[in-house]
């Protein structure tokens, strides 16, 4: 599946690139057509069903396109997909395409984990120190889990920065029992 889902995103980041589309908003339509999709049993039946003719599937697509103001490239995609009948794999597509965007455009993925909420300071601070650990514009997304006890656990895809009580006790632990 996920290479489906990469073989999709990159050739649709292709045309954001080369169209100079808003990645933004072209995320924000595909996810539109998702959730419409994920809401709606009898879209996904008609989407699916290799007996139901493609230029009728392609009409209720239009009319969707219309409706939400989808742009070409989006609908094209989507398009592209229900003939092919990997409809089902748009969320993974989705994922797949942020992934792709952020990279090509400059970006670092950051999920920050507090024990508290942060103040829109304190969240600024944060980007900003991670924009020079990383070279890269951040976009960042915050949680909260009162089990830290204090501090921040920083994510930037497979690397984790903790900084948090919790770890730093379970640290000096470590180094006592000698694991």
């Amino acid at each position: 599946m996920a290479s489906v889902a990469s073989v999709y995103a990159r050739a649709f980041a292709d045309v954001v690139m080369d169209m100079h589309l808003n990645a933004d908003r072209s995320i924000a339509e595909l996810r539109t057509i998702a959730s419409l999709l994920a809401e709606s049993a009898d879209l996904r039946r008609v989407w699916e069903n290799p007996a139901i003719p493609t230029e009728q599937k392609r009409k209720v697509l239009d009319v969707i396109a219309q409706r939400d103001e989808i742009s070409k490239q989006v609908r094209n995609l989507v398009a592209v997909l229900i003939d092919h009948r990997r409809v089902h794999f748009l969320e993974p597509i989705i994922r797949q395409l942020e992934k792709e965007l952020d990279a090509r455009l400059g970006f670092a993925e950051a999920e920050i984990t507090s024990a508290r909420a942060l103040a829109d300071a304190e969240k600024r601070e944060f980007e900003t120190q991670v924009g020079k650990l990383t070279g890269k514009k951040v976009r960042a997304h915050y949680d909260q889990d009162a089990t830290l006890l204090g501090g921040a656990v920083l994510r930037i895809g497979s690397t984790i920065y903790d900084g948090s009580v919790k770890g730093q006790l379970e640290r000096i632990r470590a180094e006592i029992s000698g694991d």
